[in-house]
């Protein structure tokens, strides 16, 4: 899933093999055509390519599609610890368009992880490395999951 010359320790083995069976199970996010670049606990980061498909009216990427991708970041970030964790809340600002053909990277950090909560920051950047997006996302390990 994440072609890496570095050595991995168990935890981000494991948090790759977590990654990797969610992504499997991801509809959305196969759909975006996801590549994974790194996966390590509490660090995600994934890129995908603007599709004519993904494009609003004003001939940029649809900004639920930016948020998705942001989303999906942000899941796989607070789930590879390896204790299953849902959305509670999140937020985006949208700072710069992002034309069709603009391949993207959304990098997703552990900013605070406790107990059963987490918050997730997602910088969702172009090409050049300009941030065209920001993304706050807030975790919550549902009741009786198991950790």
């Amino acid at each position: 899933m994440v072609d890496s010359t570095l050595p991995l320790d168990d935890a981000a083995r494991r948090a790759q093999a977590v990654v990797h069976s969610l992504y499997l199970a991801d509809r959305v996010s196969q759909w975006l055509d996801l590549e994974f670049i790194e996966v390590v606990p509490g660090r995600v980061r994934i890129a995908m390519t603007v599709r004519a498909e993904m494009v609003n009216g004003h001939g940029m990427c649809h900004g639920g599609i930016v948020f998705s991708f942001a989303d999906s970041a942000f899941a796989f970030a607070c789930n590879s610890h390896g204790d299953p964790m849902v959305a509670a809340g999140a937020s985006i600002e949208f700072l710069a368009p992002t034309p069709l053909g603009e391949r993207v990277t959304a990098t997703a950090t552990e900013v605070f992880r406790a107990g059963r909560h987490g918050i997730y920051d997602v910088a969702v950047t172009a090409a050049s490395g300009a941030v065209l997006a920001h993304f706050r996302g807030r975790s919550s390990r549902p009741r009786g999951a198991n950790p």
